[in-house]
């Protein structure tokens, strides 16, 4: 009963294989390799977007940050939501990697950022003139820190004030397979085809060892960001085994496969918990946060269950608790419903 993160689940079979295929024998290195093209080639058919820059790196703060520093300079800022990831969970690699751009948090609900309070944030910095840092960037998490989906048409309100503004506009998809399932769309509708200019396609959380797919639209920004990932230490010698991930995740849609059975069982395991459980904010993907009471969680923690829990299992019995719940591919249906059976009490 391991709903922890969908970091923790273990690698797809058909990934283990392309690893230990791309281990066989001799292969240039820095991303010169058979390996690395056809992956890189797979995500441009992907996104149906043929003169995209690919690069594979190891972490979605990696993939994340360098693509930011290379559409955002020091004097700049990145507008982001309060839950945001290059907030809360990176530890200032944003303003390291960018040289000292801020981020500039902007209202949100449910984790979806407000058009209205973008348009807002970024006035308010023009106003301040020189003594301001000046709008760069735009930063939107998809799925988002909560959970949620933007619908394409609030990413289209959003990125349409941004590009009103002059700003570029970057999409975290560390969830993005899940994000696109849940909406069925394709990944150029959810991405260029809105204005967006770049992404971190994520591969991590969804079945994969350690790999994220950074995908500039631009192909004149590509040589920045080749430089900025050599200064920060992400250009991997052996990136066969980088690329070997990413094409057995695009191949025979195994990506897509993965993302699906993570929603399915996240609707599962919501349902299963509808009579016990307050959900605190919608769950559009494999993600859900919500309430138990404390002695709920303690059955759970004795029972060995494995998820994050906001507060101390220590106090009053019925007193809820904020958790949240996540689902990989790999979860199975047995643990879910054993879950939702001690849960229940």
């Amino acid at each position: 009963m391991r709903f922890a993160s969908d970091n923790s689940g273990p690698v797809h079979p058909r990934v283990m294989e392309a690893l230990v295929a791309a281990n066989e024998g001799w292969a240039l290195p820095y991303g010169n390799d058979d390996w690395t093209r056809n992956a890189a080639d797979k995500v441009r058919e992907v996104f149906e977007a043929p003169d995209a820059a690919v690069y594979f790196t190891a972490t979605g703060t990696s993939a994340n940050v360098i693509l930011l520093s290379t559409l955002t300079q020091g004097t700049q800022t990145i507008f982001c939501t309060p839950e945001a990831h290059i907030h809360v969970d990176e530890c200032n690699a944003p303003e390291f990697y960018t040289g000292g751009a801020k981020l500039t948090l902007v209202e949100a609900e449910h984790g979806r950022m407000l058009p209205k309070a973008l348009r807002a944030e970024i006035q308010t910095l023009r106003e301040g003139g020189v003594h301001s840092p000046q709008p760069a960037t735009l930063s939107l998490t998809q799925v988002t820190e909560s959970g949620t989906v933007y619908t394409l048409s609030a990413l289209k309100s959003l990125v349409d004030v941004a590009k009103d503004a002059g700003l570029s506009v970057h999409l975290d998809g560390a969830r993005f397979s899940n994000a696109l399932v849940a909406l069925g769309v394709t990944a150029a509708e959810m991405s260029w085809k809105l204005g967006i200019d770049a992404v971190s396609f994520g591969g991590t959380k969804n079945g994969l060892m350690g790999v994220e797919a950074a995908v500039i639209f631009d192909p004149e920004k590509a040589w920045e960001f080749e430089l900025r990932r050599k200064r920060g230490g992400h250009l991997f010698s052996k990136n066969r085994y980088l690329g070997a991930q990413f094409g057995a995740y695009l191949t025979d849609d195994l990506w897509l496969e993965m993302a699906r059975t993570a929603n399915r069982s996240a609707a599962r395991l919501e349902q299963g918990l509808a009579g016990v459980a307050k959900v605190t904010h919608p769950r559009d993907a494999n993600m859900i946060f919500a309430e138990l009471s404390r002695d709920r969680h303690q059955r759970l923690n004795a029972a060995g269950a494995q998820y994050q829990v906001f507060g101390s299992l220590d106090g009053v019995a019925d007193e809820p608790l904020p958790c949240r719940l996540v689902c990989d591919w790999s979860i199975t249906e047995a643990q879910i419903d054993r879950f939702v059976e001690i849960a229940q009490g």
